[in-house]
């Protein structure tokens, strides 16, 4: 997190509905209910299904099936319309690694810039080295560009050769939270390093824990590391409303099915699993 909130971004939190979220700046999360609850959607439909549900914030993204990538100028002013809760916006230019090229870089800081002076409440974003350290030159210019809004480094993180040099360097850069659900698939077999984490990050930055998280499982982990905040997707397929289909082509990829499929945000997941979180 970089700062107290400026002139203009202070500005557009009335029209946010968010003025007591942002009223005493960045202490205010830690009085909120326990644990905070951050739901990853795609897109404008998943953000309302989320904050409908009982999310206390939401990241942003789009195309989920490759782990999140930056969604749309007209998506993000679209929930600058909607949103009713905090929402922070991942700036990812593509799939696949966290080693980006000068172009790849140039055009995050870009759009860093961009959201910043559209008002959003916070960026996720990471870069990595080749031997898979935090990028720390890279982030700190991030969080230079980010201004006054909270910075998460996303799961980029679960990537790094080592998680406790790892987290050092994102507070050296500056950096308000880290998304990850301790280097494994889930957070029940990260939960271990998750608790770890915890303890080495103390006030300095916030661990904000993932990974398979679900009714079923998410007291547990809150219970065996500790977490303050928790992220999960609660995503469900939906069939297509298209009744004309062709079946000879698709858009990308060999799974042709895919194209009559939307994944979308599940409300009632959301609310049962904040429900057992806070049980």
């Amino acid at each position: 997190m970089a700062g107290p909130i400026d002139a203009t971004f202070t500005a557009v939190v009335p029209m946010l509905g968010l003025a007591n979220y942002f009223k005493h700046g960045q202490t205010l999360v830690t009085e909120a209910r326990k644990p905070v609850i951050e739901l990853c959607v795609e897109g404008i439909d998943g953000l309302l299904a989320a904050q409908a549900a009982g999310a206390d914030r939401v990241e942003l993204c789009a195309s989920l099936v490759e782990g999140g990538i930056t969604p749309s100028l007209g998506t993000v002013r679209a929930a600058l319309e909607r949103a009713t809760i905090p929402f922070h916006v991942i700036v990812r230019p593509r799939g696949g690694d966290f080693l980006y090229s000068d172009a790849e870089y140039q055009s995050m800081l870009a759009d860093v810039v961009a959201l910043r002076d559209l008002g959003v409440a916070g960026v996720v974003v990471g870069c990595l080295t080749a031997d898979g350290a935090i990028d720390e030159a890279r982030m700190s210019e991030l969080v230079r560009a980010a201004g006054p809004l909270n910075v998460t480094c996303h799961r980029a993180f679960d990537m790094t050769r080592d998680p406790a040099e790892a987290l050092e360097a994102l507070v050296r850069c500056k950096v308000g939270r880290m998304l990850t659900s301790g280097q494994r698939d889930t957070a029940l077999e990260g939960a271990d390093l998750l608790a770890q984490l915890v303890r080495q990050a103390g006030e300095r930055i916030i661990i904000l824990g993932c990974g398979g998280l679900a009714p079923g499982n998410i007291a547990e982990v809150l219970r065996r590391t500790g977490l303050s905040e928790m992220h999960f997707a609660a995503l469900a397929d939906v069939p297509s409303a298209m009744r004309y289909r062709n079946p000879h082509v698709g858009m990308g990829g060999t799974d042709l099915d895919r194209e009559y499929r939307t994944t979308v945000t599940d409300g009632a997941l959301v609310a049962a699993t904040i429900a057992a979180a806070r049980t």
